[in-house]
Order: structure tokens, then sequence, then C-alpha cells
């Protein structure tokens, strides 16, 4: 099986169509979408009815604190500009994508990999996962040898050895890593609809079952043209100005 994993898609078009088109010329034939559909950007039918339609065919997904959220009352911990794309997606959305959002699972379990948007400690309080510590804590939280989250908008992978030591390690862009089987990994593939590392290309990354070989791919897009979307949907301009920084 070849693993496509995808997350923190935020209502991308443009982004999302291009992974999808990258994940399909490296053959993927499984698909994974860890969670954060919507919020942010300005086509959020377009982009859940994508994820709808995987889904449909086998896909994996699981629900992300902004897919949480357009369903429910706005948390108060949601800053303004957040909380303000969320009212507005609210009214983009069909009711069948509303219950296809609310009725998303926070875990998903396939083999030895378990699927979650942030931490699998406690799916619902949406943890950061940025350093060792938290990894450690979700990994410790699962018997999963491979544990494929987001929530953080920036590629990692975190190893906890046999002996329990937890370490980090940043990839670099399309880097190829062979996971081995006696140690337990948390990888973050970074986000497909909003990288915030200083590279507005969008990120994804590929799971090949056979080779045990974990692979992080950097997919330019038209980030100008989902910028654009965001501005002439007259959304926050500050969500413009991330995808063209990717910050």
């Amino acid at each position: 099986m070849r693993l496509a994993l995808l997350t923190d898609l935020h209502a991308n078009r443009e982004a999302l169509a291009a992974c999808l088109a990258h994940a399909a010329q490296q053959k993927a034939d499984q698909y994974a979408f860890m969670g954060d559909f919507v919020g942010y950007g300005a086509d959020p039918a377009w982009v859940v009815q994508t994820v709808m339609d995987y889904v449909a065919r086998g896909a994996i997904a699981v629900q992300g604190n902004h897919d949480y959220s357009v369903t429910r009352p706005a948390r108060p911990q949601m800053h303004a500009e957040a909380r303000e794309v969320i009212e507005w997606t609210r009214g983009q959305l069909a009711p069948a994508q509303l219950d296809f959002l609310a009725t998303l699972p926070l875990t998903r379990q396939l083999g030895n990999m378990l699927f979650v948007h942030a931490s699998a400690y406690d799916p619902i309080k949406w943890e950061y996962v940025t350093g060792v510590e938290q990894a450690e804590r979700s990994l410790r939280a699962t018997a999963s040898k491979l544990v494929f989250s987001g929530h953080v908008h920036a590629p990692a992978l975190f190893r906890r050895a046999d002996d329990g030591r937890v370490g980090k390690h940043q990839p670099s862009p399309n880097s190829r890593l062979v996971l081995q089987p006696q140690h337990q990994y948390l990888a973050i593939p970074g986000a497909v609809g909003q990288p915030r590392d200083a590279n507005n290309a969008a990120c994804y990354a590929l799971y090949d079952d056979a080779t045990r070989e974990l692979c992080y791919f950097r997919v330019p897009y038209d980030h100008g043209a989902a910028a654009r979307r965001v501005i002439g949907a007259g959304l926050p301009i500050v969500f413009a100005m991330r995808l063209v920084e990717g910050i």
C-alpha cells in the first residue's frame, strides 16, 4: 500500500488539487486525511466535497478542530479572525457536508497505524505536538507503531526508540526515510492548505508499508490564486498573506 497523508487542507482548493495530482503521480493507492478541511481558506465546499468523494472510495478521514468548530458554537480560545472564517464557512456548506464534518471520528486505526488530527493522548483537547514532551505523551497513549497527525502546520518526525528514548527529526523537502520496525514513530506531514514554516509550497507525505519508506513532499501550487480567492471572499487578509509568505 502506498498511503498519501494529507492534513490541514484549510479550504485551499489550489493546494489540495496540486497535492492530489502529485500523489496520483506517485502511485498512491490509499489516502488518509487528518482533519481541518475548513477554516482560513475560501473554498470550503469544494474541499469538503473532495474529501467526501475520496472517503466514499475508501479513504480515511478524521476530524480536526476547525471541522469540529464549524458544526458547533465557536470555542472562546479560537482567535477572532479564525472565528470570523468559521462563521462564514457555515454558510458555504451544504447540510450533507456539515453532517459529514460533525460525524467524523477523532481517531482511526488501520493495522499498526493510528490517524489523529492532534495528539493521541487526548484528541479532543487539540494539543499541539511541537516538541519531544508532547510527542512522547501522544506515542505512549497508543500501542500503534505509527501515529500520523497534523495540527502544527509544519513537517516533523518523532521517534520513540525501543529503549523508550524520544527524539525529533526535521525532514527536509522531498526527503525519504526508512522507518525501523522496532521503533515507534509520530509523523506530521505538514499542512496542505496553509504551511507555516517559511515555505509556501504545500506539504504532504507518502508512506509505503512494503518498504517502510516515508517520503515528505513539498508541492508548489498557485498560492497567488488561492490568496486572491481569500481576499475576494472578504475574509481577513492575514490568511491571504500567510499563503504567500508561508508563515
